[in-house]
């Protein structure tokens, strides 16, 4: 199929991606930092997520894992991630492609990142249908960190994953926004 026009929104969105790769590349060369942690939401539809079938039970749409305290076997690839965590005391390993993960934040550092799963390559006709409706892009909204570290702390978490960050939980203050990228302002609706 020929792509008629250039998906900005699709590469910025793959270039945030890389934001998360760089994270848990570190993580998994050094460990984590500190007392950053990460919160990380993933799409359990995803085309190549792998996960027990007890834990896509509890989360058929959506899962959010705590990387804090208790991970092991930690391995980056290109277009995803490999991570074994401890659910109920058994040891389950997960393989997450970059494209599943929705949101990704760490609370220490204030930051967070939220992603859409899916995307469809337009053509020169929709791009005419949808170009009608676009907002003025100074009438965009931020979101801050507080609100979507308050959204992932509320979000399913997975049981191990909920212990771990409860081991050792620093204090977090609210001083107002921190450093938060979202696309949605600048989608088309």
């Amino acid at each position: 199929m020929e792509i008629t026009s250039l998906s900005y929104e699709r590469m910025v969105e793959d270039a945030l991606r890389g934001v998360l790769r760089q994270a848990l590349e570190i993580t998994q060369a050094q460990g984590l930092p500190g007392a950053h942690h990460f919160y990380i939401t993933f799409d359990t539809t995803h085309p190549g997520v792998d996960i027990a079938g007890s834990l896509r039970a509890l989360h058929p749409n959506e899962m959010t894992i705590v990387l804090q305290h208790q991970f092991w076997d930690l391995k980056v690839l290109d277009e995803h991630f490999e991570i074994t965590l401890s659910f109920s005391g058994v040891s389950q390993r997960l393989v997450v492609p970059f494209a599943a993960v929705t949101a990704f934040a760490d609370p220490h550092a204030k930051f967070g990142l939220q992603f859409h799963v899916e995307f469809e390559e337009q053509t020169d006709e929709d791009d005419e249908d949808d170009d009608a409706g676009d907002p003025p892009l100074d009438d965009t909204i931020g979101i801050d960190s507080a609100k979507v570290t308050q959204r992932l702390k509320t979000a399913r978490v997975a049981p191990a994953a909920q212990i771990a960050s409860a081991e050792k939980k620093p204090a977090e203050t609210q001083d107002g926004p921190g450093k938060v990228v979202t696309l949605d302002a600048f989608r088309k609706k």
